[in-house]
């Protein structure tokens, strides 16, 4: 069971420790089934890491965050002025938000990705304009709101501490956690070591076995 380090990529495993490898493989019957040392396809090896990469984007905090209230509130800014009301009587709402819509995002919102995720109507808006309004009297931070149906609540997931904080991420007594999506959730640090964990693993136990140069004979099953 002695290991190589000497060449990983190659073979983990010494000379003794391959051709008992290689006798066991040619000498056994595995049941009728002639298995063939045939490398993974790189095809697959690519296939596994685009899985494992477009896994963690598809997952990442911001693709699937809930719309804030803050992505909202230039949008009821505009609400209220007479271009808009304008509209709303002449052509409708379906135009007056098309208005809305191209004037937020001419003027270079910080929120427009997340707009354009999150679409709403003017129905939507109207039934969320005063809760939006009365957080703004209230001094609070829009993006700790989340927008559920027709109510504006508090988020319901901590993020970073508003204050000072130790080592660990505890926040220091008196210090609140944002009610902000942090951009890296934790969650993800324990799946990166899975993945490594999971990856090295097969890469060990295929280094294991004889290289893949060498081509069992079937010939020898009994």
């Amino acid at each position: 069971m002695a290991w190589r380090w000497d060449n990983p990529l190659y073979s983990l495993a010494d000379e003794g420790q391959n051709e008992l490898a290689k006798k066991v493989w040619e000498g056994e019957s595995l049941g009728g089934i002639k298995e063939d040392n045939n490398r993974l396809p790189r095809p697959v090896v690519w296939l596994l890491g685009l899985t494992i990469f477009s896994a963690f984007m598809m997952t990442f905090p911001l693709w699937g965050q809930r719309p804030t209230a803050a992505i909202y509130a230039d949008y009821i800014a505009l609400m209220g002025t007479p271009e808009v009301q304008e509209l709303v009587e002449a052509k409708g709402d379906d135009a007056a938000m098309q208005y809305i819509v191209s004037k937020v995002k001419s003027e270079g919102s910080k929120w427009e990705a997340l707009q354009d995720r999150h679409p709403v109507t003017m129905n939507d808006l109207r039934v969320i304009e005063d809760q939006v309004i009365e957080l703004q009297n209230a001094g609070v931070d829009l993006e700790e709101y989340t927008v559920l149906g027709d109510q504006v609540i508090i988020a319901n997931f901590e993020g970073n501490c508003k204050g000072a904080s130790d080592a660990a991420g505890n926040c220091a007594e008196g210090v609140e956690r944002e009610r902000k999506q942090p951009w890296w959730d934790r969650g993800y640090t324990i799946d990166i070591f899975y993945v490594i964990y999971f990856c090295l693993a097969v890469m060990i136990a295929v280094k294991r076995l004889p290289n893949h140069n060498w081509v069992p004979d079937h010939t020898k099953h009994h």
